[in-house]
């Protein structure tokens, strides 16, 4: 992509009325544009990067048998009615009537419509585990939408729903999501700072799980243990005398964290209700037990800049970064120019991922800026300086110290760093 072609454009100044590290950094970088409070428009940058981190999310599920459909946002009244959850989640659902004043509700969560779905096909034993998860548009009605894309009022959420036998095959599901979960939040880079955190479970069981992201902009409070990696969270603390519920050691660390995924076991909690049952190898009639597993997709986005910039701009990891690439062009000398532009052609007919400024109405203190505040991964760069030695200058958006690489080295160079 070359970054004159790009629609949007960056933003020089802080933005008086965003507080959150995320959305200061991503609307000023031009990854994503507010409509209002809440709800926000993802630009072609931001778009890639959430096409990234959705796609490592698919393929980390896809691993866990996890089968994806597409429900719909648009939820009827009765489904609700029937979990009695229409009234009991009153300030959290979108509602409305339709022209024949039919009550209806934008979904904030799916278990109401996936439940009934997958009792229209699984009758027996045969049938089952069954796993399904979707990637999806959520809305809540929150009250105050804040912190960028970390509490919105339209949201991309993943949420996947497993059915079950019995408790036990649940259970084993449930440890196959949490190192599944890990797995994702190594991909996008942030492993070393999430914890497997304890939660209440509300009316499905004791405990949920949380996954929080350790990073001093957070909402939320935990408590954490060092020793075994886990935390408590601030709701449930006194129900544990302040000690880790795992090993009972006492010296707990209190930490800022922002919640990128939960899950939890649902048991019977929406089965009994929609009279979800199998039949067993007797014949007998069981009710079937659910688990959810929800990752916020927008949410583990803006997690990310929380955790990764500087006071120049985001610091992509390369797995999520909307291109591996920066390669700039600050003279106009026509021997650049077209040394540059052979370059950027190179690297496409390779298919490496790279943005390339070619604006000639910026100068090099403005291009050089605008790369650290978008934060792509590697910067690029070749001058009459290093073309004298046949090469390019490769910088590190965390680095200081740039290398200089041979020109005809690139792209073995770049294929090795993109491993």
């Amino acid at each position: 992509m070359k970054q004159s072609s790009l629609f949007t454009k960056t933003i020089k100044e802080n933005l008086k009325d965003e507080e959150s590290i995320n959305a200061q950094l991503l609307i000023r970088g031009g990854f994503i544009d507010k409509l209002m409070a809440g709800v926000y428009s993802y630009l072609p940058l931001g778009f890639l990067v959430l096409k990234k981190i959705e796609n490592i999310v698919r393929e980390e599920m896809i691993n866990i048998s996890g089968q994806e459909v597409f429900l719909p946002a648009l939820h009827p009244k009765e489904n609700w009615e029937i979990t009695n959850r229409w009234q009991q989640e009153e300030n959290i659902m979108f509602k409305f009537k339709n022209q024949r004043g039919k009550d209806m509700g934008l979904g904030w969560t799916h278990e109401e419509i996936i439940t009934p779905l997958v009792k229209k096909f699984v009758h027996s034993y045969k049938d089952l585990p069954v796993y399904v998860f979707q990637i999806q548009n959520k809305f809540r009605n929150e009250l105050r939408a804040k912190s960028g894309l970390l509490r919105g009022r339209e949201f991309i959420m993943k949420d996947l729903y497993s059915f079950h036998k019995d408790e036990k095959d649940l259970d084993n599901y449930h440890e196959k999501a949490k190192k599944a979960y890990f797995k994702i939040f190594d991909r996008c880079g942030i492993k070393k700072q999430t914890f497997l955190t304890y939660a209440s479970g509300g009316a499905f069981s004791k405990y949920s799980h949380e996954f929080q992201t350790i990073t001093p902009y957070g909402e939320d409070e935990i408590y954490l243990c060092e020793k075994c990696r886990l935390a408590i969270n601030k709701e449930i603390i006194k129900e544990s005398n302040y000690q880790c519920i795992q090993c009972k050691n006492k010296d707990l660390k209190i930490k800022k964290a922002i919640e990128v995924g939960n899950i939890f076991k649902l048991k019977d909690r929406f089965s009994k209700p929609f009279d979800l049952k199998f039949k067993d190898k007797n014949g007998e009639e069981k009710i079937i037990m659910m688990g959810c597993y929800g990752i916020g997709i927008s949410r583990l986005m803006g997690a990310v800049v929380e955790v990764y910039h500087d006071d120049k701009g985001i610091i992509w990891p390369k797995n999520v970064s909307p291109y591996l690439l920066h390669l700039i062009r600050i003279e106009k000398d026509k021997e650049i120019i077209n040394k540059t532009d052979k370059i950027y052609n190179d690297l496409q007919k390779e298919k490496i991922e790279v943005l390339y400024d070619d604006r000639e109405d910026k100068t090099a203190g403005e291009k050089f800026s605008d790369a650290d505040l978008i934060g792509i991964p590697y910067r690029v760069l070749l001058t009459k300086k290093t073309l004298e030695k046949e090469c390019v200058e490769i910088k590190k958006r965390n680095e200081k110290k740039s290398k200089l690489i041979k020109i005809k080295d690139v792209i073995k160079f770049v294929k090795e760093i993109s491993k």
